[in-house]
């Protein structure tokens, strides 16, 4: 067992998930780091310094339900409890028009984003619902594509439309056990996942846009502010983007 608070942290190694453990790390939780890439996870516990003592690299692959168990089993294992869980990890697709949506990249990208959020929200909320002091908070990353489509996005948008559905039935279903669960849906956070938005991505109206991204510390330092409120409070929902990026109006 540790003093500290225990977080789980999907696709933590790159990105949004690596900017929410660090600003987790830098205000004092012990995190266990989940990805697919072991090297990637190493290379977020050497950005985190010092802090990276307080790490527990797990290499998982959130679709697949034996590597989601042995991912809590190491969190139980190591510190006993979890806190958090900020379910990041996914996807997206390739930009095809609809009829040529491939089978393998429609249900690859439901794997990674559904049912891998699925997998680890439950496995998130049992160990919760069990522990002494019981509850926790499950963060899920919707996306503004949870809100709004950008064209030839339909396996990604749908699965993050999913996102809050799941977001709604766990607030619902964990409020018996002192589980809150909350989803930041963030817009053109600068990572390599949006890097094609500095060199122009299609519009609704058939037209190429450089988009304006933000800095990703500030997602983490969101993710921290929700993840720092006690259990009788939640943020059910947050928007965080780049003001000047077109979503209010959007198409």
């Amino acid at each position: 067992m540790t003093e500290s608070k225990i977080a789980v942290v999907t696709g933590a190694g790159s990105g949004i998930g690596r900017a929410a453990a660090l600003a987790l790390l830098g205000a004092g939780w012990s995190v266990a780091l989940a990805g697919r890439r072991a090297d990637a996870l190493q290379a977020t516990i050497e950005a985190a310094g010092p802090d990276g003592a307080r790490c527990l690299a797990v290499p998982t692959d959130v679709g697949d339900p034996a590597s989601v168990d042995a991912l809590f089993r190491a969190v139980q294992q190591k510190w006993g409890r979890c806190d958090l869980l900020f379910n990041n990890a996914g996807r997206g697709s390739p930009a095809v028009d609809f009829d040529e949506i491939a089978l393998e990249d429609w249900f690859g990208t439901v794997a990674a984003n559904l049912n891998g959020a699925f997998l680890c929200a439950q496995a998130a909320y049992r160990m919760m619902k069990h522990q002494n002091p019981r509850g926790g908070r499950i963060i899920n990353n919707g996306s503004i594509s949870a809100h709004a489509p950008r064209p030839f996005s339909a396996p990604y948008t749908a699965t993050k439309h999913a996102i809050t559905g799941l977001t709604k039935s766990l607030s619902l279903d964990g409020r018996q056990w002192d589980i809150a669960c909350g989803q930041i849906d963030v817009g053109n956070a600068a990572t390599e996942m949006t890097e094609r938005m500095s060199k122009g991505v299609p519009q609704a109206n058939g037209t190429m846009m450089v988009e304006p991204r933000m800095n990703v510390r500030h997602v983490g330092e969101a993710v921290l502010h929700m993840a720092s409120l006690p259990l009788d409070a939640n943020v059910q929902f947050m928007t965080i983007m780049a003001t000047q990026m077109p979503f209010v109006g959007r198409g």
